[in-house]
């Protein structure tokens, strides 16, 4: 298994977690709270947990393909929920 954490430093990191869990959830399995949530991608989890200044989020997958692409939609939907932030893309390592 392949594992990545990306994090974004934001007062809204809450906000943000619930945003796309909800989002998330009209198309696979998720749970979620106000400071953690899980998504069950097809080709893998992602795991997300806020406090009042980071939203950190750990993806675990099978293969480097796979990892990209859940990196990629992360990163596309959190800018699209943070538009007012500039946010490009998380800060991630391996």
């Amino acid at each position: 298994m392949l594992q990545a954490t990306g994090t974004f430093s934001t007062p809204s990191a809450s906000k943000y977690l619930v945003q796309m869990c909800k989002h998330f959830a009209h198309k696979i399995e998720v749970t979620y709270n106000d400071t953690s949530g899980s998504c069950a991608f097809p080709m893998g989890t992602v795991s997300m947990q806020a406090d009042a200044e980071t939203l950190e989020v750990k993806i675990e997958v099978s293969d480097a393909e796979a990892l990209q692409q859940v990196k990629h939609v992360i990163d596309v939907h959190l800018e699209r929920f943070a538009f007012r932030e500039d946010f490009k893309n998380m800060l991630w390592s391996a």
